[in-house]
């Protein structure tokens, strides 16, 4: 399974998400008060990351680098908080 952290602070935030696994990536959808967000892991050549819409609804960025997947819990924290 991937994006555990994520999907720990979904969960401890009782958001309905469902989880999707393919290739080794994991991919995440969820609707939060009404809006649908993605988070989309991948790898691609040697840059790893995730594309997602969490801090504008209708525009896309990509986070990466190592520690992609600190930034995405940076992101999905202050999401949940608004």
């Amino acid at each position: 399974m991937r994006l555990d952290k994520a999907q720990d602070l979904l969960k401890r935030h009782s958001c309905e998400f469902s989880y999707t696994e393919e290739d080794g990536l994991g991919s995440i959808d969820l609707i939060y008060r009404g809006v649908s967000y993605y988070i989309w892991e991948f790898a691609d050549g040697e840059e790893k990351g995730v594309e997602t819409n969490l801090r504008s609804g209708g525009r896309s960025e990509d986070l990466t680098g190592e520690d992609y997947e600190e930034k995405l819990l940076e992101l999905l924290k202050w999401r949940l908080a608004s």
